[in-house]
């Protein structure tokens, strides 16, 4: 009994600290999103759901869900190498890789975004360069691309990081057993370091769509007015609008999304070897 008390003393705190940041918050959202004014009152509706479901609002979640899909694929495709190269058994410095992708996650996100502007202005970096080429100015901000270019360099360390933690624990001698038996490189990685990589490749996905799919600092600073995400129409409804209520409810279905997205990597990942880096 003297344990089972000091254990639920110990925890306390946690289960406090969740409800009242977490918990309540949560219900706060559900209720306003359920509520609309009439006459000055608020009354339960399901009128804000159906209004986030109109083609307007479903163009902007289908290009939420868009540029993060393009974001993850190319975070995959540029992560997946680089973490396979810091695993190798034959890379010496990996460590100093590992702390190259790990700088930038200690600046501020906002700073890291606003970087950006200067290296893709009309009048930035890199523009001033083609000009000392002789080529003519590109328009590189203000577009979906600079947001995806946005999204890839801040999300990418969340799927190099778990891709890395499963190749790095890959018991190497089932690569060498596959090695013995006749398997080139290619059969070797495409049928048994891909796939046994799959709880990383899974974890990353989660990791940078989910981000991605929510931001809205990326699309403000980098795509302008042209490329409104979800998470800049919560904003919108919160801070200029005062539409709680509509803001709240594209807050749950985005909630949902989310939690779908959690779910599935569970599913997938079920002895968590994909989460940690150590």
């Amino acid at each position: 009994m003297v344990k089972g008390s000091a254990k639920r003393a110990t925890i306390a705190p946690y289960v406090v600290w969740s409800a009242i940041f977490v918990i309540v918050p949560i219900i706060l959202v559900i209720y306003y999103s359920l509520c609309v004014e009439t006459d000055g009152k608020m009354v339960f509706s399901w009128a804000n759901y159906a209004r986030a479901f109109q083609p307007t609002y479903i163009d902007v979640m289908l290009r939420s869900g868009r540029l993060a899909l393009i974001s993850t694929a190319a975070c995959l495709l540029l992560g997946y190498p680089v973490a396979y190269i810091m695993a190798s058994k034959d890379f010496a410095n990996k460590s100093f890789l590992l702390f190259l992708f790990l700088v930038p996650m200690w600046m501020n996100f906002l700073l890291r975004t606003y970087a950006w502007l200067t290296l893709l202005d009309g009048n930035g970096i890199i523009n001033t360069f083609l000009q000392m080429l002789g080529l003519r100015k590109f328009s590189l901000l203000y577009n979906n691309g600079a947001v995806v270019l946005g999204m890839v360099y801040n999300f990418i360390p969340f799927m190099i990081l778990p891709i890395y933690t499963v190749l790095k624990k890959m018991d190497q001698s089932l690569i060498e057993a596959a090695q013995d038996l006749g398997a080139d490189s290619r059969n070797v990685f495409f049928r048994l370091i891909f796939p046994l990589s799959l709880p990383g490749v899974i974890s990353g996905i989660t990791m940078v769509f989910m981000p991605a799919v929510t931001t809205f600092i990326i699309s403000d600073l980098l795509g302008g007015s042209k490329s409104m995400l979800i998470g800049n129409l919560i904003e919108q409804q919160f801070l200029k609008v005062s539409d709680w209520n509509f803001g709240s409810a594209v807050s749950v279905i985005l909630m949902g999304v989310v939690l779908v997205l959690f779910t599935v990597f569970t599913m997938v990942d079920k002895d968590g070897e994909g989460g940690a880096l150590y």
